[in-house]
C-alpha cells in the first residue's frame, strides 16, 4: 500500500471520504516524518499536538457528511502569514514572540476549509532573499542531492524554501508561500515542484508580513497541478480587508486541470529569455517543454519582450523602496525584539540593528536611497515608468498569444554557501521570474526533469491578467507530458 505521506491532496480526499484510512491517521503520519526530518530545518514552529486535536474534528465532520472542501489535509504556512496565538517571525529576530491576535485571511480560509496547520515554515528573513540561506532560524536544506555528490547540501531556493523543502521531504502535502518575484516558483523548480503564483490581487494580502507590497502575493506549493489548482480555489476571492483585493469571481480552476491537450491555445516562446550564459540542459529542457506544447496542439509562435533585459534592475530598486517603507514599522516599541537604551532614538536605532539581518539591512539602505531626496526621480521613479514598459510588452505579446512559456530559474539547485557572499550572483537567481511579478501576471513553474546531476529543472508558464485558469490549464497538460515522478533518493529510498 502507498504510503500516506506519498499521496496528493487530491488522492487523500479520496481516500478520507471512501474511509480508507482516518484524518487522524493521515496527520499521524505527517507528523512522524516532521520529526524524522527536521535535519532539513523546514519549520520555524511545529503544531503537532493541534494538529491531531483538529483531525479529530476532522473525522467527526466526515462522519456527519459537514467535512469541508481540504477537510483532513496536513499544510503547512510560510512564516509570513499570522496565526491567531501562534508565532509568526518572518524568520526574523525582530518578530521574536510575536503571536498576532488574529488570522490572516489566506490561512483563514484554509482553515475554515477543513485543512489541518501542521506549524509555521522557515524562509528567508522577510522574504528577502532566493536560497533561504538569510533565516535567523539557520538555513533550510533542499531534500535532493547532487548523483556525484550526495554528502553536499543544496538550497532549496527561496524565500518560500521552507514549503518546499517540507512539500518535498512528505513532511505536509502542501504550503502556502508568497511570491514577489520568484519566491514561490524558483523554489518550487528547485525541488521538483508545482508552485502556483496567482495574478496580483486575487490573494488577499492581509495578515501577511509586508516585503513589496504591489509585488507580494500568495499562493499554493504542492506535488501536482490539481492540488494547486485545489488549494488557490479556496485561497482565493475578494477581500474587503486589503485595498489591493481584486472584486472579481474565482475562475474554476479544477475544470481546467481536466484538460487533455492544448488545440487553439497559442504560446508564446520569448527570445530575450535566451540569455547568454544560461546552462544548456536548461535551454534544452526549455526546447522539450514547446515540443510537448506542440505535440498537445498548441501553436507555437515567437514573441518578443524587449524591455525583459531591464526587468532585474528595476525590481531590485521597487522592492527595496517599498521594503524601506513597510520595515520602518518594526521599532521595539510594539510587540517583537526590544533592546533598551537610553533614549528612544537610541533605542529604535539598537533594536533595528540586532533585529535585522544583513540581507535586510542591504535592502532597506538601498531602498532608502532610492527614495531619499535628490535620487527618488533618478532612481525610483525611473523605474517605474521601467515597469510600465515592462508591462506593456506584456500586454502587445497577449494580443498574438494565451501563453507564455520559459525556463523557471536559470540553473539547478546549488550547494549551500555558494553564493552568499556575492549578491548580485544571488539576485541573478530571479532573472526569469522577476518580469510576470512586475506585471502582476500569473505564472506556474512545472517539474520537467532531471538534470545531468540528477536535480529536478523547473518550466514556467505566464498567463494573462487574471487569466489564472488557462496556466491551470497549460500546466496541466505540460505536466502530463512531462510525467515527472522522481522523488528525492533520501524520499523514494
Amino acid at each position: 500500500m502507498t504510503k500516506l505521506t506519498e499521496l496528493t491532496i487530491t488522492a487523500a480526499l479520496l481516500g478520507l471520504k471512501t474511509k480508507q484510512f482516518s484524518a487522524a491517521e493521515l496527520v499521524a503520519d505527517h507528523s512522524a516524518a516532521i520529526i524524522a526530518s527536521r535535519s532539513l530545518n523546514a519549520f520555524i514552529t511545529e503544531t503537532l499536538d493541534s494538529a491531531a486535536e483538529r483531525a479529530k474534528i476532522s473525522d467527526q465532520k466526515y462522519a456527519a457528511g459537514t467535512a469541508g472542501v481540504l477537510e483532513g489535509i496536513p499544510l503547512g504556512y510560510k512564516d509570513l502569514f499570522c496565526t491567531k496565538g501562534v508565532l509568526t517571525t518572518a524568520a526574523s529576530h525582530i518578530l521574536d514572540g510575536f503571536k498576532p491576535p488574529y488570522d490572516s485571511t489566506v490561512t483563514a480560509r484554509l482553515d475554515a476549509a477543513g485543512s489541518v496547520m501542521m506549524g509555521k515554515l522557515n524562509l528567508d528573513e522577510f522574504a528577502m532573499g532566493s536560497s533561504n540561506e538569510t533565516s535567523f532560524y539557520n538555513a533550510v536544506t533542499n531534500p535532493w542531492r547532487r548523483r556525484s555528490d550526495p554528502n553536499t547540501p543544496l538550497v532549496p531556493g527561496g524565500s518560500s524554501g521552507g514549503s518546499a523543502s517540507a512539500v518535498t521531504a512528505e513532511m505536509v502535502m502542501g504550503a502556502t508561500g508568497t511570491d514577489t518575484g520568484g519566491s514561490i516558483r524558483q523554489p518550487a523548480a528547485f525541488c521538483g515542484l508545482v508552485g502556483f503564483k496567482p495574478s496580483y490581487g486575487r490573494c488577499s494580502r492581509w495578515g501577511v508580513v509586508a516585503f513589496a507590497s504591489s509585488l507580494d502575493q500568495a499562493g499554493p506549493m504542492t506535488r501536482s497541478v490539481a492540488d494547486a489548482a485545489l488549494m488557490f480555489e479556496v485561497m482565493a476571492g475578494f477581500d474587503p480587508l486589503d485595498s489591493t483585493s481584486a472584486n472579481l469571481p474565482v475562475p474554476d480552476t479544477r475544470a481546467a486541470v481536466a484538460s487533455t491537450d492544448l488545440k487553439g491555445v497559442k504560446i508564446g516562446v520569448p527570445k530575450e529569455y535566451r540569455i547568454d550564459g544560461t546552462n544548456p540542459e536548461i535551454i534544452a529542457m526549455w526546447e522539450e517543454g514547446v515540443r510537448w506544447a506542440k505535440a498537445a496542439g498548441a501553436k507555437i509562435l515567437e514573441v518578443t519582450l524587449p524591455h525583459t533585459k531591464y526587468a532585474l534592475p528595476t525590481y531590485y530598486v521597487i522592492a527595496p523602496a517599498e521594503a524601506s517603507a513597510n520595515l520602518a514599522r518594526y521599532d521595539g516599541v510594539r510587540y517583537g525584539l526590544r533592546v533598551p537604551a537610553a533614549s528612544l532614538d537610541e533605542q529604535y536605532e539598537a533594536t533595528r540593528a540586532a533585529g535585522f539581518g544583513a540581507e535586510v539591512k542591504r535592502r532597506i539602505l538601498i531602498g532608502t536611497y532610492v527614495l531619499s531626496a535628490g535620487y527618488y526621480d533618478a532612481y525610483y521613479r525611473k523605474a517605474q515608468q521601467v515597469r510600465n514598459l515592462i508591462t506593456r510588452d506584456f500586454t502587445e505579446a497577449f494580443t498574438k498569444v494565451d501563453l507564455l512559456l520559459t525556463p523557471t530559474a536559470p540553473s539547478s539547485a546549488f550547494a549551500i554557501g555558494d553564493k552568499t557572499m556575492d549578491a548580485v550572483t544571488m539576485y541573478l537567481n530571479d532573472v526569469f521570474t522577476v518580469p510576470a511579478s512586475l506585471a502582476g501576471l500569473p505564472a506556474i513553474s512545472i517539474p520537467a526533469k532531471l538534470d545531468s546531476a540528477g536535480l529536478p529543472l523547473g518550466l514556467q508558464l505566464i498567463g494573462r491578467a487574471f487569466d489564472d485558469a488557462m496556466v491551470i490549464r497549460g500546466a496541466a497538460v505540460l505536466e502530463k507530458s512531462a510525467g515527472f515522478t522522481h522523488r528525492p533518493h533520501s524520499i523514494a529510498g
